[in-house]
This record gives C-alpha cells, structure tokens and sequence, in this order.
C-alpha cells in the first residue's frame, strides 16, 4: 500500500508511472471564464519572444476575437506565434478570426485535417489544451476558446470549468505536449525565437505533467486515473464533462468502495451540450451505483471540468475526461499536483458545486422510466467523448 506519509502518493505515482515530479512550481487554479480569459490573454499580451497555443475547441464569438487580436498583434510586434487547432474541433472558427491571425504573422495549423488521413486515423484528435509564453509561463484545463465558456457559471449561458495557471520548471511538460502535436505539421519543431531559460523555482508545490496518446494497450492517462484512486485511502471526487468509464476503471473504483473510500462523482446533468453524452453516462450510473458511487448531475449549466482529487492532498486538472476517449482514443495532457493546498481548494470548488447538484440516488435511478431504460440501451456503443 501508499506510504501514510506526506509523499507516500507522489512517489508511488512516480513509480508506477515513470513520471518523475518537478519542485519549485507555482500552481494558480482558476474557475470559469471570468478567471481564465483575463488571465490567458495577460500571459499573451506580455510576451517577448514566443507564444504556443493549442486548443481542441476554437469556435466563435467576441472571445475569440479577442484572442485572435492578441496573438496577432504580438505576432505584428516580431514576437513568434503558434496556433494549433484540432481540425473537428475547431471546425466553426469563423474565417475572419483566421485571416486576422494569418495576415500578421500568426503560424496557424490545423491537427489531423480529415481528408488528409485515412478512416481509421480521423477519430484520434488532439483534445489538449496548452498555453506556453516565453517558455515560462503555462495554462491547461478544460477551457474552449469560445463564447459558451465566458462568465462565472452564473446562467446556462456561461458553462462550468476549471483550468490552472503554471509557474516553474513544470512548464516544460505543456510545452512538450504541444511540440509533440505540432511535430505532425511540417513546421520546425523550434525557431530561433524560441528560449530556454532556467525556470525558477520560486513556488512551493510539487507537480507532474501526464502526456497520453491515442494508440492500443493502457495509455498514461487510463494508468493515471486508474493509480489514483488504487492509491486512495479516504477520498476520492472525480468532475467530469463526460462519463463512459472502461471495465479497469470501474474495477478500480469498486475496490475503491470496497475497502471503505469515498467516492463521489459529479457530471453534468440537463444542461449538457450533447444529449447523447448524458445518455451514454446514463448507462453506467447503475453499476456505479450498486458498487457504493455517490453520483450528482449538475443543475446550473454545463459543467465541463475535469477534475479529481484524493486523500485531499493530490489534485489532477487537465483535459481528459473520465471516459474511454480520453482514456485510450485523444491526446491528452493533465498536471498532478501534490499539494493539501491545491487539492483542498479544488475540494472545496467540488462543495460549492454540489450545492446547484441533484445527487442521483438508488432509489431514484430504480424509478426511471422505460423510455429512459430504453435510451441507455441504444446508445450501449457511444462513449459520448467530444
């Protein structure tokens, strides 16, 4: 089992996964639209040498013009700019955000364009999201840029999500994830504006950044989620935009129960932007229930946040959710940070979170009707992952 003391997680994770941790970082979680935009555009607009964007979701709206502004213009001031856009996910960018970007400079690319690959490679996407400037400073959540994550969650309007600001040497694993994407382009991997500057160590939190790509066998992140909750000894909460959990998970999140952990688990519940998604989690919730899950649907808006925490002292953030895409099929990036101060922020976002919930009983799931029964049986084969 986990050593009991103050790092028994982090070096059993190090272990099992081969991931070494980095010290000295600053770790800054930020919540919803308000929080996130200022913040990415800030780091944006006070570049010198170099920005790396890349995103699964770029659609439209007053935000991504905004953002399309800003990197353009520190592309007009000789700063190097980099975007890069998963082809199906930023497939509504409006053609005038493009231009705006191209015209000054901006090294736009699109990830996997479907006529240029073959059938069986077009559903592996990049679902990453990675902000690095100046090699100094890095962003990655669940964040979209579009309209639909801007506000404070305060309507349905203004979807729910966590992203996370880094400070330190842990920086160099979003910048990895990005290159790694990009090195599909036949563009060079690196510049002559790009730095390498010694990072400092200014913070106090221990972090570790998880790459996963699509390919067979376990991928990092199914191994990733998977060790955190085998290493649990108390407590386990999982967000989640989307669910569709493979069998060595729910395995995992059994033994979880069985051995007297708690585990709650919060996704979305009406306000989900795919129908089919809430039907494919739908499908699981008995099962998870008859093992001893605590699951609540959230009432507010979309909740799109990927998020858990464990023991209240290790916290996962990033772009991969609790389902089998995410899991085995899309590029993926999240950073672990061992920290009681990160992890019990996030714990305390997951409280504030239940309070606008409606937590999903067995008896209540019992009563669902046939139609609802029905619906889960038709969607047996969807994973609801986009």
């Amino acid at each position: 089992m986990v050593d009991q003391g103050k790092n028994g997680h982090q070096r059993a994770l190090e272990a099992l996964l081969g991931v070494p941790t980095t010290d000295g970082n600053i770790v800054t979680v930020l919540r919803n639209g308000d929080e996130i935009f200022p913040a990415m555009l800030d780091a944006i607009r006070g570049a010198e040498h170099t920005v790396d964007l890349l995103s699964y979701v770029w659609w439209k709206g007053d935000i991504c013009t905004e953002f399309a502004e800003a990197l353009a213009t520190k592309a007009r001031e000789g700063v190097r700019v980099r975007v890069l856009l998963d082809a199906i996910g930023a497939r509504l960018m409006e053609e005038d955000d493009k231009e705006r970007m191209e015209d000054a400079g901006v090294s736009l690319w699109f990830f996997r364009s479907v006529n240029d690959l073959q059938m069986w490679e077009s559903t592996h996407r990049t679902h990453r999201r990675a902000l690095v400037v100046d090699g100094q400073v890095g962003f990655t959540g669940g964040v979209g840029i579009a309209d639909e994550w801007t506000g404070d969650a305060n309507s349905p309007d203004e979807w729910r999500d966590t992203h996370l600001r880094l400070d330190g040497p842990a920086v160099d694993g979003l910048r990895a994830a990005f290159l790694q994407n990009w090195g599909e382009s036949d563009h060079p991997f690196i510049t002559e504006a790009d730095r390498y500057p010694a990072l400092s160590r200014d913070g106090d939190k221990s972090v570790m950044v998880v790459r996963s790509s699509a390919g067979h066998g376990v991928s990092s992140m199914s191994m990733l989620k998977t060790l955190m909750i085998e290493l649990a000894q108390e407590r386990v909460r999982i967000t989640s935009a989307y669910l569709a959990p493979e069998e060595h998970a729910k395995a995992a999140l059994a033994r979880a129960c069985d051995r007297g952990v708690e585990v709650e688990l919060l996704v979305p519940g009406d306000h989900i932007d795919k129908r089919v998604a809430k039907i494919a989690a739908e499908q699981h919730f008995e099962e998870l229930l008859d093992i001893g899950v605590r699951i609540y649907t959230y009432d507010r808006t979309m909740l799109h946040a990927k998020t858990m925490t464990v023991d209240g002292v290790v916290a996962d953030i990033g772009t991969a959710n609790f389902n089998s895409r995410s899991f085995s099929q899309d590029e993926e990036v999240n950073v672990v940070v061992f920290d009681p101060e990160v992890a019990g922020l996030l714990d305390e976002h997951f409280d504030q979170d239940l309070e606008h919930s409606t937590q999903v009983t067995p008896e209540l799931w019992d009563d669902r009707g046939w139609v609802q029964r029905a619906a889960e049986n038709a969607v047996s084969l969807v994973d609801g992952a986009m």
